[in-house]
């Protein structure tokens, strides 16, 4: 296999591609290999400037009237094909970059122009101006795009996530700064410049690469009027602090550790796959995946069973193999976190299970790890990697208290036989959605939304809500000396 290296990151600002600056000593590394596979970038704060003046310049609501709208509609779709036809590229670097296998990669690059076109189909869904019943009286109601949108994206879905909220600010409207992760920027890239190529009016979207630092300088921007960001709470704490000063609308989703419910009338094999398959998505590295897994006494050892013959069953390899199942964790200061995560689980006495046999490699490789022994309240951490805690409970309302002693707020599972008591099991779960039997990324139902609870975040995510989110109302009429105030 041929040494991967990746283009050097440059930014987009005000509609010309530049070079960024270097960190002297600092490269993106491999995760297969720790080798280097390009410099690490950062922007100035005299681009950072240029960027911020003119996404403000760029806003204007006038703009976004219907026949702006479908213009906008068109080169969104326009976007999708052009990122339909570098598939392969998308995927190979996903791999690379964020650890997940190459097969599971593509599976994620396949589906991005579909997320595209929806937004396109959205947009054209959602009128600019609606007449509002008022006894003959002109009166509207404007779907505004707030303004300039600072869009942070994390390292765990480098092409998806910055792809899908891209592309519901610009369909709404708002001119668009993205900021993807210092350790993931190479996706976003190639997503920006298919829509850059599909021909975006003027300032509708900058790309500015870098670390926490770039980020801050956008999030406390009193131009900056969206912010939407996925990642750890610390990040999304700052992000709410900086936002209070001049009250700008947020969109904040960052995880939590995922309680699973394993009630006593379980299929042990359908848990075990459900489990496996939750702790082994992306490696383990998404927002949304199990963390402590609460078992009724009865089932707890015949599950730990399957889980361990499971894990131990895995291949472990290079990102880039098609017979890879399970990749390296994503870069090196996570899979520090990692293996810190576990440590303090084996502190508090836990005994720690790692079967699957791990490459002959440098990267930064981890078994699927089951963490026993431990008592609930001590693993309330988010894990964000192929790692779950096990835990005892004697009955449905000992898990629920468990559960919602240590709320993540995002997503939680339940794994029953009787299904009309594994729901309403899970109705009682303080968490934004709660999967019965199964560990999937897809939208449970047409019309499905999930609301980010505690400190999983705010607001939520679903369908018809994605461009939404980047616009207010503005209610505009004839008033009335017959109105009764």
């Amino acid at each position: 296999m041929t040494k991967p290296e990746l283009p050097q990151p440059i930014n987009y600002i005000a509609d010309e591609w530049s070079e960024c600056a270097t960190i002297p000593g600092a490269w993106n590394l491999d995760p297969n290999t720790g080798e280097p596979v390009h410099r690490t970038v950062t922007t100035s704060a005299a681009d950072v400037e240029r960027a911020l003046r003119h996404a403000e310049q760029s806003y204007g609501f006038e703009r976004w009237d219907d026949a702006a709208s479908e213009e906008r509609a068109q080169v969104i779709e326009r976007a999708a094909d052009i990122v339909e036809s570098r598939i392969s590229d998308i995927a190979r670097t996903d791999a690379l970059t964020s650890g997940v296998p190459i097969a599971k990669a593509r599976l994620v690059a396949q589906f991005l122009p579909h997320r595209i076109r929806s937004a396109a189909a959205e947009l054209r869904s959602i009128p600019r101006r609606t007449a509002l019943a008022a006894d003959g009286r002109d009166v509207r109601l404007y779907k505004v795009p707030w303004g300039p949108a600072a869009i942070l994206t994390p390292w765990n879905g480098p092409s998806f996530i910055p792809a899908a909220k891209m592309v519901s600010a610009l369909a709404a409207g708002c001119p668009v700064i993205l900021k993807p992760s210092e350790h993931a920027p190479s996706s976003a890239q190639i997503i920006v410049e298919s829509f850059v190529k599909a021909g975006l009016p003027t300032g509708a979207l900058q790309v500015l690469h870098g670390a926490g630092d770039v980020g801050a300088a956008l999030t406390g921007d009193p131009r900056v009027k969206i912010v939407s960001f996925t990642g750890g709470p610390n990040a999304g704490r700052a992000i709410a602090r900086a936002a209070a000063e001049d009250f700008k609308v947020l969109q904040l989703e960052l995880g939590g550790n995922n309680p699973a419910l394993v009630l006593d009338d379980a299929d042990i094999d359908v848990a075990a796959d459900g489990i496996l398959e939750g702790m082994t998505k992306l490696n383990g590295q998404w927002c949304e995946g199990p963390g402590k897994v609460l078992a009724h006494e009865r089932v707890l050892e015949p599950l730990l069973e399957a889980l361990l013959d499971r894990i131990a069953r895995i291949e472990v390899g290079n990102s880039l193999d098609e017979r890879t199942e399970l990749g390296p964790i994503s870069n090196a200061p996570h899979f520090a976190t990692l293996r810190s995560r576990i440590d303090g689980l084996r502190a508090h006495g836990a005994t720690i299970h790692q079967p699957a046999k791990l490459p002959g490699l440098e990267g930064y490789f981890l078994s699927p790890t089951v963490a026993t022994g431990v008592d609930a309240s001590l693993a309330t951490a988010e894990l964000f990697g192929p790692l779950i805690s096990l835990h005892a409970v004697e009955s449905d309302e000992h898990a629920l208290r468990v559960a919602n002693a240590h709320p993540s707020g995002l997503d939680a599972y339940v794994f029953g036989g009787d299904l009309d008591r594994a729901v309403e099991v899970g109705s009682r779960v303080l968490s934004g959605e709660v999967r019965v039997n199964g560990a999937k990324v897809a939208d449970l139902a047409d019309g499905s939304a999930q609301s980010f609870w505690g400190t999983s975040g705010i607001g939520g995510h679903g369908p018809g809500e994605s461009v939404r989110v980047f616009c207010g109302d503005r209610v505009v009429g004839v008033d009335s000396p017959h109105l009764p105030m």
